[in-house]
């Protein structure tokens, strides 16, 4: 179910910052060669995420969800000098492509991906986070939620996809 008017969302596309080449790729090659292209953050949600770390500044990111990492590399984009962003997902038939595309990446050397549940993997989790943005499978984002809640920083946000699902809520 399309929400947004075309008009609008050609509006929206026009109007904000250029992604990168490997963004463009990563774009690309996932929906040519990976199940489930759609979920995809895409350019202008990956812009609002590279928006919105830039103004936060955050040094720790945690993202649960990770798919083919294009969102990831959006928020890497405003992470502090000294900052790590550390990505979750269960996928580990798409860990070697994504793999690639942190090392490709000028900020590979600040990404932490993780492959397994991340109901098991948050609990662990020592850090003090800055920004998360919760993009996994939907039927957990509260589990998620109530496990990071204490770990974000008073001030801190939490950003959680899909909430509106196409227009579903209304």
């Amino acid at each position: 179910m399309d929400f947004i008017i075309q008009s609008i969302q050609d509006y929206c596309d026009k109007h904000s910052s250029p992604q990168n080449e490997l963004l463009q790729k990563i774009d690309r090659e996932t929906h040519l060669e990976v199940l489930k292209p759609r979920m995809l953050s895409g350019f202008f949600q990956g812009r609002v995420l590279s928006m919105f770390s830039k103004m936060i500044k955050p040094n720790r990111i945690l993202e649960v969800g990770t798919y083919t990492g294009f969102s990831a590399l959006c928020m890497a984009e405003g992470l502090q000098d000294t900052g790590k962003l550390i990505t979750l997902d269960i996928n580990e038939e798409l860990e070697a492509r994504v793999r690639g595309y942190f090392s490709e990446s000028e900020y590979g050397d600040k990404i932490d991906y993780r492959i397994g549940k991340a109901l098991d993997l948050i609990p662990d989790l020592d850090e003090d986070l800055d920004l998360v943005f919760i993009d996994a499978d939907k039927k957990n984002y509260l589990n998620y939620y109530n496990l990071i809640i204490d770990k974000v920083v008073s001030g801190g946000y939490i950003i959680a996809d899909n909430v509106l699902w196409s227009g579903k809520v209304v």
